[in-house]
């Protein structure tokens, strides 16, 4: 599979099943026993109220539907002995694939990420790759702990090997706690944190508690980073969505993000006072705030009315962009949190120990676990907040149509079985 492959859904394939109307019974029996392929009534019909909707002519009968690319010359080698084929069709125009992100191996324990937001449309790029690594670093950064990773990890190879058996449903959730795991270690050995302050590990950047105004920055700093790759990845999904206009003119695609970046260069050129780099940045803002109203005039049908609506539309976005921002100050509030917490947990254990040493070793063991089940779930939902709001707004502008491909009903099965008996 190549990487282009890799970054789009499944590739549909628009096909009619053919079959000799005295067969078309058997033929339809063997593609809902296969179910790669979606007709136009419900995935659940029974195979007498499919057949009801074939086109006959003469002796021949069809039915159109998708099915993935990958599949068709399988399928059609299996109709092929009843007299069946599978005949690929010209893609009706204005009418958009099903979609249906890759699931197979690794990827399909991660696309509920994406899969929970919604449905993919079928022109726009699959996230799930970069969308699974901006959310474990985000929740890394809220969680930052060396021995909690530790823990993480554990509890990833028990998801992995389906132990303890009565969370083997969340089998599929391993990847994440890898994930997260590794990203609470790193920023762990950042943050100097181990189970707390103890001083187990170095601190090789800052100190939460310490120093939070330069963990607000990088908080702010890395969600700007996001933010940018989100709307690259938005421009690439507008073009392919709707080709130019709807690239240039849509607060997702070029004028979004020539807004977007023009501000941070035109903030970046004052802050390092370098005044080509603030004008060249402003220039670049207004030319995207241009492109964004003139979107907004279109749509609005033109004329006063729609003046008023772009001119409002605009100040909303100039208004959310900021708001967008500031909204991942969230990974350095969270941050402080849970090492508030460790730090607490610390200080009461270390004021225990020499009077009450079982006392405070109760206190440590209690109050990691608190931190470890409270603030790791807190850390998963902030994150996924981030993703969704922040980030999916900007890469998609629209949902998608779920693949749903029709399967013999067991009650079908049955009475094929009897009748053949």
């Amino acid at each position: 599979m190549s990487w282009r492959e890799a970054l789009r859904p499944v590739r549909m394939e628009r096909v009619a099943i053919v079959a000799p109307a005295r067969s078309l019974g058997d033929v339809l029996r063997i593609v809902g026993e296969a179910g790669v392929v979606e007709l136009a009534t419900p995935p659940d019909a029974q195979l007498q109220a499919v057949s009801k909707t074939a086109v006959v002519r003469g002796e021949v009968a069809a039915l159109a539907g998708w099915m993935p690319a990958e599949v068709v010359s399988e399928l059609a080698g299996q109709v092929a002995p009843e007299g069946g084929a599978v005949v690929p069709l010209a893609r009706p125009r204005g009418k958009e694939a099903p979609s249906l992100l890759r699931s197979e191996g690794l990827r399909g324990n991660l696309a509920p990420l994406v899969n929970t937001y919604g449905t993919t449309p079928y022109a726009d790029l699959d996230p799930t790759p970069l969308a699974v690594c901006a959310y474990v670093l985000m929740f890394g950064m809220m969680f930052g702990d060396v021995g909690h990773g530790l823990l993480l990890l554990v509890a990833a190879v028990g998801l992995y090997r389906k132990r303890p058996r009565r969370l083997s449903r969340l089998h599929r959730a391993w990847p994440f706690a890898v994930g997260a795991g590794l990203t609470t270690m790193l920023f762990g050995l950042l943050y100097g944190e181990f189970f707390g302050p103890t001083g187990v590990v170095p601190v090789l950047w800052v100190r939460p508690l310490a120093d939070p105004i330069a963990l607000l920055a990088a908080a702010l700093a890395g969600g700007a980073l996001l933010l940018a790759a989100a709307y690259l990845l938005g421009v690439v999904n507008r073009w392919r969505e709707g080709g130019w206009p709807a690239t240039l003119y849509s607060p997702a695609g070029v004028a979004g993000s020539a807004l977007f970046f023009g501000l941070g260069f035109a903030l970046l050129g004052w802050y390092a006072n370098l005044g080509w780099l603030a004008a060249a940045g402003s220039v670049i803002a207004v030319v995207g705030l241009i492109l964004a109203f003139t979107g907004f005039y279109a749509g609005a049908g033109g004329g006063a009315s729609g003046t008023a609506q772009a001119m409002i539309q605009l100040f909303d976005v100039v208004v959310r962009l900021g708001a967008n921002v500031a909204s991942f100050a969230r990974l350095a509030a969270f941050g402080l949190t849970h090492a508030a917490i460790g730090s607490i947990v610390w200080s009461a254990t270390t004021g225990l120990w020499a009077a009450a040493p079982f006392a405070a070793a109760a206190t440590f063991l209690l109050g990691n676990v608190l931190a470890l089940t409270i603030e790791a779930l807190v850390a998963g939902v902030q994150a996924l907040r981030l993703e969704y709001y922040e980030l999916f707004s900007r890469v998609f502008q629209a949902e998608g149509r779920p693949f749903r491909p029709w399967h013999l009903p067991s009650t079908s099965k049955e009475a094929a079985s009897c009748s053949s008996g």
